[in-house]
C-alpha cells in the first residue's frame, strides 16, 4: 500500500490524471529490443542504446509494458520493454495504441481556440454566456468564469473525478466501466461541491473544465466535440491510429492492455475494455506514439492553430501542484510547459487512466518529440517511475537539441 504522503502525492498527479491512486504490478515481463526507425548510423545506433537503457529503467520500477519513440531533427526511433498483453506475453509494437487520457486535453483545447480564430467564440466569454445555468449552485456562477479559465484550469471548480464512483476501487471500476454517462451527468458531479476558490485566484486542474469546454464546442458548432476533433485535427493530419470514441469500450487493432490494482497491492485487473464516455473530453481519446508525434509536431510548428492562438496557448500561469512530479511546471490554454536539466523548457501534456500512463514532451518549434507510454500502476510507496519517465523525456529532448 502506499504511503499517506503518496496518497496525497497522487491525488495531486490526478491534476494531469483520470485516477486517484496508483499502486504497482509485479507481472513477470521478457525484455524486448529498441528497433531504429531510421538512420541505421554508428551515431543513431548509440542514441538507440541509450533510449532502450531509459525505456528499461522506467519498467524496472514495476510498470507491466513500455513503449517509447524519441523524434528530431536526425531521425526517429522507438524501444520497448516488458509486455502488452500480460495474459499472452506479447511484446509492444511500434504502432501499438492506447489510451492517452488527460492528454487528450491538448487536441480539445486546438479545437477550442481554432474557433476562437475564426471569431466564433472568445476566450473571453464566460460559461453562463454559453452554457446558460449549466455552473449553478453550491457557490459555483459560470457568470464569473471565462473560456480562458476553463482551459488553463484557474476556474476553481471541482474535479468531478475526486468524486467519480468507478475510479473508488477494483471492485467499483468493474461494476461501472461499461456506464454510459452524458456531460450534464459528469458536470452535475462537480456541482454538487463548492467551488475550491474564487475564478482566478489560483490554479488547481480539474477535468469538469475540459468537459464544460467539450460542451461549448457542441454549443457553438452542433457537433460533439469528437466529431470536431475527428474534422479538425485528425483527417486533416492523417492521424489513422487516433480516434475520439464516444461510447465504444474496445481499443481496435493492435494495442497495449491497462493493468491496475486502484491502490489494492497485489497483480490488479485488466482494465481495458472501459466506457470513455465517463472521460469525455477530459480524456477519453486514442491513439499511439506515431500519431501523437504527428499532432505535437504539426501543433507546435504552427499548422494547427494561427499565431495569435498559438501564443495563447503558450501563454502559462505557474502550476504549483505539480512540483512533486515537475518541479518548476507551468501550464497554459490545455498545454505543460516544464523545465529542462540543459536549459530551456519544452511543452506537452501528461494522461493517465487507470492502467495507462502517456507522457510526451515537444520542443518549443515543434522539431524533436517524445512520447512515452507505461501500462500497470508503476511504483508504489515513492514517485521511482514518475522520475524514470520524466528523466527519459528530459534526457531525449536534451540530446536532440545538443546536436
Amino acid at each position: 500500500m502506499a504511503t499517506k504522503t503518496y496518497r496525497r502525492t497522487t491525488s495531486r498527479i490526478v491534476t494531469t490524471t483520470l485516477v486517484t491512486a496508483l499502486a504497482g504490478l509485479g507481472l513477470a515481463a521478457p525484455a524486448s529490443g529498441a528497433t531504429e526507425a531510421t538512420g541505421a548510423t554508428a551515431a543513431a545506433g548509440s542514441a538507440k542504446e541509450r533510449l532502450q537503457r531509459q525505456v528499461d529503467a522506467v519498467h524496472k520500477t514495476g510498470t507491466v509494458g513500455v513503449l517509447a519513440r524519441s523524434t528530431g531533427p536526425h531521425g526517429t526511433r522507438y524501444a520497448t520493454a516488458g509486455v502488452a498483453d500480460a495474459g499472452t506475453g506479447r511484446t509492444a509494437r511500434a504502432d501499438d495504441k492506447f489510451r492517452i487520457a488527460s492528454a487528450t486535453k491538448t487536441y480539445v483545447s486546438t479545437v477550442v481556440l481554432q474557433l476562437v480564430g475564426e471569431g466564433r467564440l472568445s476566450l473571453d466569454d464566460t460559461v453562463e454566456d454559453r452554457l446558460p445555468g449549466v455552473v449553478s449552485g453550491n457557490g459555483n456562477d459560470g457568470a464569473k468564469i471565462t473560456v480562458r479559465q476553463l482551459l488553463n484550469h484557474t476556474s476553481g471548480l471541482f474535479n468531478y473525478t475526486a468524486d467519480f464512483p468507478a475510479l473508488a476501487s477494483a471492485e467499483a471500476y468493474e461494476a461501472g466501466r461499461y456506464t454510459t454517462w452524458t456531460d450534464s451527468e459528469l458536470v452535475g458531479i462537480a456541482m454538487r461541491h463548492a467551488p475550491d476558490f474564487e475564478p482566478g485566484a489560483k490554479w488547481s486542474y480539474s477535468n469538469t473544465n475540459y468537459t464544460l469546454a467539450g460542451m461549448i464546442i457542441e454549443k457553438v458548432t452542433g457537433r460533439s466535440w469528437q466529431q470536431e476533433v475527428t474534422k479538425r485535427v485528425i483527417r486533416p493530419l492523417g492521424l489513422r491510429n487516433t480516434l475520439a470514441p464516444t461510447t465504444s469500450p474496445r481499443i481496435p487493432g493492435s494495442h497495449m492492455k491497462g493493468y491496475s490494482a486502484f491502490g489494492g497491492g497485489g497483480r490488479g485487473i485488466d482494465i481495458t475494455a472501459f466506457n470513455p464516455s465517463g472521460a469525455g473530453a477530459a480524456g477519453a481519446m486514442i491513439s499511439d506514439t506515431g500519431d501523437m508525434t504527428r499532432f505535437y509536431r504539426a501543433l507546435l510548428g504552427g499548422r494547427l492553430l494561427k499565431p495569435a492562438q498559438l501564443t495563447e496557448m503558450r501563454t502559462t500561469v505557474r502550476a504549483t501542484e505539480l512540483d512533486p512530479v515537475w518541479p518548476g511546471a507551468r501550464y497554459g490554454l490545455g498545454l505543460m510547459e516544464s523545465p529542462l536539466t540543459c536549459g530551456g523548457t519544452y511543452y506537452g501534456h501528461a494522461g493517465d487512466l487507470p492502467g495507462y500512463s502517456t507522457r510526451d514532451g515537444v520542443s518549443a518549434d515543434g522539431r524533436s518529440v517524445v512520447v512515452l507510454e507505461a501500462t500497470g500502476d508503476g511504483s508504489t510507496g515513492d514517485l521511482s517511475t514518475e522520475q524514470a519517465k520524466n528523466a527519459l523525456i528530459d534526457q531525449q529532448l536534451c540530446a536532440a537539441e545538443a546536436k
